[in-house]
């Protein structure tokens, strides 16, 4: 399935505005997952002076089938970048900040301290935005999980990505159970944080099988839900099965809101990092703005 459906078209943002949070970035030796994922969102954050942080390195030691992410040997942490990545927040003005990874299986924690340390950094800005990170299963370790969750992000993410059937071929070395457990796992641990998971259709996926794992997600008592469409980074990656019409995303997200999601975004283009502020501030912060 080659030619994209009418409803993906955009305007491209101003190159100035885009180039000029690149520069930051880039001055800081930073990585983004807008680059390294290949986000169809890149113009639209970069343009608006946010974007989402990869920590840990552009090299992942996963193979998963959807990523565009590049696979390889990682490079030693690098221990000045929890400080450069706030510097970066500070002079981009974030009140929300997202961070991800890489994943890093080569580390004993699986990258869990970088995390912690990146949280306690961006808490340390004068402006203390809240922060999003978004997580790799860490294999299942409850020790790293503790320690992210210690730092007190204000919201853990962590995607299911697709529909138990598929994970073999979508996320070979993934685990469904072992993803759900995370997520039920932050909130035994400190149920004051908000969690968070999405989905990406398109990969040959059913209805049923898409409300059942929601239906799985608000069982781990998951709060936040974003679903949108698989988009194949190349011809080397795993096919796009079919193109989800922007109405069945409605119907999903009108599904989720049911089933007791406190927040919910579905849409072609709706990608876990995308737009994060709003789903979390229209949603959760007049819940939380005491704490």
């Amino acid at each position: 399935m080659n030619r994209l459906p009418p409803w993906f078209k955009k305007k491209l943002p101003p190159p100035r505005a885009v180039g000029s949070v690149r520069g930051l970035i880039d001055d800081l030796g930073l990585h983004t997952v807008c680059d390294s994922a290949l986000c169809p969102n890149l113009g639209d954050c970069f343009s608006k002076g946010t974007a989402t942080f990869l920590i840990m390195g552009d090299q992942c030691t996963r193979r998963c089938t959807f990523c565009a992410v590049a696979k390889g040997t990682p490079s030693p942490l690098d221990p000045d970048e929890p400080a450069n990545l706030a510097e970066a927040s500070a002079k981009l003005g974030l009140r929300h900040v997202v961070v991800t990874s890489v994943t890093r299986d080569d580390l004993a924690d699986g990258g869990a301290a970088q995390f912690a340390r990146t949280i306690e950094c961006l808490h340390g800005i004068g402006a203390r935005p809240t922060v999003e990170v978004l997580v790799p299963d860490f294999t299942g370790s409850v020790e790293s999980i503790r320690t992210v969750a210690a730092a007190r992000p204000e919201v853990i993410n962590h995607n299911l990505e697709t529909v138990p059937r598929l994970y073999s071929e979508v996320r070979p070395i993934a685990g469904y159970q072992q993803s759900l457990a995370l997520l039920r796992m932050v909130k035994e641990i400190d149920n004051d944080i908000v969690t968070k998971s999405g989905l990406m259709l398109g990969f040959g996926e059913t209805r049923p099988e898409v409300l059942q794992v929601m239906a799985d997600l608000r069982d781990a008592g998951c709060d936040l839900l974003t679903l949108g469409q698989y988009l194949a980074p190349s011809t080397e990656h795993h096919s796009v099965t079919d193109y989800v019409a922007p109405y069945v995303f409605r119907q999903y997200e009108d599904s989720g809101r049911e089933m007791g999601f406190r927040g919910v975004a579905a849409a072609p283009l709706m990608r876990s990092s995308f737009d994060a502020d709003r789903l979390y501030a229209r949603v959760i912060a007049p819940e939380v703005s005491g704490r």
